[in-house]
């Protein structure tokens, strides 16, 4: 029998966290606080969130890596920095007395159990890379508004350094979608 099968030849040997060279602020909070932990809840699993980012860039990679292999390397390596954003800001919600369930409260106030509708998942590159921008643009400014309701600058350093990695993936963005003529 001489079937040829498919094989996977780029490696994501060595792929690691595409982050800013930075150290991130201890992990700590000034006390308890529900109403911060479930702000930060909304950035751990909301329709703007880590989680969403995660799926939503690994989605992308996995879509990507027979074609495009250096792309999905990078968009990996932007995944492992947002696993690496939602284990802190879990941290941070438990130092906050809250838990990680994964529910939020959405805009009504109801809690919302975290799903796959809240990812776009385009047809082609551009789109992909145009709606992971979009993704981390929504990101900052979400993170921003929870910085200027949230009253714990230990918190809010940790919330800035993360704004920090944001900021550095949409400069990576945008430089794919010029490599790859979008």
């Amino acid at each position: 029998m001489d079937e040829k099968c498919m094989t996977n030849t780029c490696s994501f040997a060595g792929v690691k966290p595409i982050m800013v060279d930075l150290p991130y602020p201890p992990l700590r909070v000034k006390g308890k606080n529900c109403d911060y932990a479930q702000l930060l809840k909304v950035d751990y699993c909301g329709a703007v969130s880590e989680m969403s980012a995660i799926t939503q860039y690994i989605n992308n990679e996995n879509r990507l890596f027979l074609e495009r292999c250096s792309m999905a390397k990078t968009l990996l390596g932007i995944a492992m920095a947002e696993m690496m954003h939602l284990q802190k800001l879990g941290e941070l919600i438990f130092l906050l007395g809250g838990e990680v369930d994964f529910q939020a409260r959405s805009h009504n106030g109801r809690p919302r159990l975290w799903t796959p509708e809240y990812l776009e998942i385009p047809e082609n590159v551009q789109k992909m890379l145009l709606a992971d921008r979009k993704a981390e643009e929504d990101a900052i400014g979400q993170y921003k508004r929870h910085m200027s309701m949230i009253r714990d600058e230990c918190v809010n350093a940790v919330l800035a350094r993360i704004i920090q990695d944001e900021e550095y993936h949409i400069m990576l963005l945008n430089s794919l979608l010029g490599e790859c003529g979008c």
